[in-house]
């Protein structure tokens, strides 16, 4: 329902691009998150590795497959700490000469990595990444960019895997692995703008109510004089940002094996998939192309990482 009182609000989402606002504190020393775009679903065959009843023998689960596009480190983003203030602000950016030149962006001064080894004022970097949906088989052909934080334990190791990886490609099988637990972060699928009854769930007034039979009532008291959220009040139903949380990693690969995963017919709405994928136990929200953020899981779910014994996909 997508007036829930679990959630403040029930407005449209700003950007495609879902805003990830905290990583992980628990994972190793890379990237935290990438983008990928909603392909399907799929039943995959598994044998059962859980303590269910059924382990050991061969079941079928639900799975939703994601393609990651090509993606290119092409800067490093530094962040300082005013002294004398609270607030925090980007003391300045590193950018791959090669990558920046291509992407026309344009800086004031040209700044190395070595600059961040000796500035004792910054207490945290992240990786500025370009995502080239061009590669997918989504049909878009501009490029993304995004910010993707990374993690680690000290400063020093998060400076020296950005200084590894700027300027470089990178895979998901580099920041994932099969067996892992991840989160989702991206936009349900949007429904426009829908009335009370089908928005909030109210149900319909009696037939001899003298106004409109969907209709949502009184909107409150004379005092005070406002109308509170939890009213339900017509208004926009989807298209709303929301995470999930420890959704299992089943299989990653490499566009070498798309053959496994594509249907012969294609995905529905979106076709077949040529670059590198991600299949996901479970679904995953939004419709199909869907831009779908992965981040590495910010609860510790205490589950050890143990690789899935796939027997096929139907």
């Amino acid at each position: 329902m997508s007036k829930s009182l679990q959630y403040w609000n029930g407005r449209r989402a700003r950007s495609r691009l879902p805003r990830i606002r905290n990583h992980s504190i628990h994972a190793k020393t890379g990237l935290s998150n990438i983008i990928s775009f909603k392909a399907g679903m799929v039943t995959t065959m598994m044998i059962e590795d859980s303590e269910a009843v059924t382990k050991g023998a061969e079941v079928s689960k639900p799975a939703t497959v994601l393609e990651i596009p090509k993606m290119e480190v092409y800067g490093v983003r530094a962040f300082k700490e005013m002294p004398g203030t609270h607030y925090r602000t980007a003391a300045y950016d590193v950018y791959d000469a090669q990558l920046s030149e291509k992407l026309k962006i344009k800086q004031k001064k040209a700044r190395s990595i070595g600059e961040l080894k000796g500035d004792k004022g910054i207490y945290d970097i992240s990786a500025l990444v370009v995502a080239y949906p061009a590669s997918t088989g989504i049909g878009q052909k501009r490029r993304i960019r995004f910010e993707s934080a990374i993690a680690g334990k000290s400063y020093d190791e998060k400076l020296t895997f950005a200084e590894g990886v700027l300027g470089k490609e990178i895979k998901g099988q580099e920041i994932f692995e099969e067996g892992e637990y991840v989160d989702t972060v991206s936009i349900t699928k949007g429904k426009g703008w829908q009335g009370v009854i089908r928005r909030a769930g109210v149900k319909r007034n009696n037939h001899k109510a003298t106004q409109k039979i969907r209709h949502g009532g009184p909107l409150g008291a004379f005092t005070p004089g406002k109308v509170f959220y939890t009213i339900p009040r017509a208004g926009q139903q989807g298209f709303n940002y929301r995470t999930e949380q420890n959704k299992r990693i089943l299989k990653i690969s490499t566009n070498q094996h798309v053959q496994e995963i594509n249907p012969k017919a294609g995905f529905k709405n979106y076709g077949n998939i040529k670059s590198d994928f991600v299949v996901l136990h479970g679904s995953v929200v939004g419709p199909a192309k869907r831009l779908v953020r992965i981040k590495k899981a910010i609860r510790d779910s205490n589950k050890k990482t143990i690789k899935p014994k796939l027997t096929g996909f139907s």
